[in-house]
C-alpha cells in the first residue's frame, strides 16, 4: 500500500497523507478520552450565541457619605436690588375717651369746706371731675393744714436760722428774727463759742452732734452757734420786747463786736 501511494503521490505526498491520517486519529481520541484518558490534543469547543440580557436588578443601598470638598471661591456680589414701594396706610385708629377737666373753685376763710381744710384762711379747690378726690392750696394768711404758715410754731417744733456781724470796730446790735412766731417766749439762752461742743440743751444727742452746721435746740431754749470770728465777740441775747439775756417771742437782739458769722435754732415749749 506504500508503494501504491508512494508511486501516485511521490514521496512529499506519502508524508502529507500520513501526517493528516495521524491529525484525524489524534483528534478523535482526544474527543473520545477526555474524561480520564491521556491526550495531546483537544478540540476547542465553538462559543454559543448569546443569550437575551435580563431586566436591571434593584439597586444597592446607598454608600457611605464621602468627605466634604474644599470651599469653593466666594461668587460675585450681587447688584443691589429696587427698593420696594410703599405700603399702604392702615386704617384710622378708634377716637380715644375724652379727658377729664380739672375743676377749680375758690373760698374765702368764711366759706371753708366740710373739715376746714385751710384752717379758715381761705384757698382754691381743685377736683378732677368725676374723681371725688379734692384738693386743696391754702392762702398763706392765717394757719392750718393747707399749706398755709400756722400763726405760731407748733409744741417740739424747731425753726433755724443764719446771723451775721461783719463790723470792724465798736459794737453792733444784729437780728435774729424767728419766721414764726413762738407762744411763749424761750425760758433759756445758750451762747456755743466757735468749735466747742454743744450743751446738753441744745443737742438732742440722736445723730449728728449739734454745731453751727446742724443747729439744735430743746424746747423752750434758744440757741446761738459761732461758726467764725476774727477778734469778734458775742456778749449777750436780747430779747426785742427789753429783756436782758433773753429772747422774745418773735426772735433775740444779738450784741456783738467785730466779725462774726453763726447760726442759731429755738424750739416752742411742749
Amino acid at each position: 500500500m506504500l508503494s501504491l501511494l508512494r508511486n501516485r503521490f511521490g514521496i512529499p505526498g506519502v508524508i502529507s497523507v500520513i501526517a493528516l491520517v495521524f491529525a484525524m486519529f489524534g483528534g478523535a481520541y482526544a474527543a473520545t478520552n477526555n474524561s480520564g484518558g491521556k491526550a495531546t490534543a483537544s478540540a476547542k469547543a465553538k462559543q454559543g450565541p448569546r443569550g437575551p440580557r435580563g431586566k436591571t436588578g434593584p439597586a444597592g443601598p446607598a454608600g457611605p457619605a464621602g468627605p466634604a470638598g474644599p470651599a469653593g471661591p466666594a461668587g460675585a456680589k450681587g447688584d443691589k436690588g429696587d427698593a420696594g414701594a410703599n405700603g399702604a396706610n392702615g386704617a384710622p385708629g378708634t377716637p380715644g375717651a375724652n379727658g377729664k377737666s380739672v375743676i377749680a373753685n375758690s373760698f374765702s376763710g368764711g366759706e371753708e369746706p366740710e373739715g376746714e381744710p385751710c384752717s379758715e384762711a381761705g384757698g382754691t379747690e381743685f377736683e378732677v371731675q368725676g374723681s371725688g378726690n379734692a384738693q386743696y392750696v391754702c392762702n398763706g394768711a392765717g394757719g392750718g393744714g393747707g399749706g398755709g404758715f400756722p400763726a405760731t410754731l407748733p409744741p417740739g417744733a424747731t425753726e433755724t436760722g443764719t446771723w451775721a456781724s461783719p463790723t470792724g470796730e465798736g459794737e453792733a446790735y444784729v437780728g435774729a428774727p424767728f419766721p414764726i412766731p413762738l407762744e411763749e417766749a424761750p425760758e433759756e439762752v445758750e451762747i456755743v463759742p466757735a468749735g466747742e461742743p454743744a450743751p446738753s440743751n441744745c443737742d438732742d444727742g440722736e445723730g449728728e452732734a449739734a454745731s453751727a452746721e446742724n443747729p439744735e435746740a430743746d424746747p423752750g431754749v434758744f440757741c446761738v452757734f459761732i461758726a467764725l470770728s476774727l477778734e469778734g465777740q458775742l456778749f449777750a441775747s436780747l430779747s426785742p420786747e427789753g429783756a436782758l439775756e433773753a429772747a422774745g417771742r418773735t426772735g433775740a437782739v444779738l450784741n456783738t463786736r467785730g466779725f462774726l458769722l453763726g447760726t442759731w435754732a429755738v424750739t416752742a415749749a411742749e
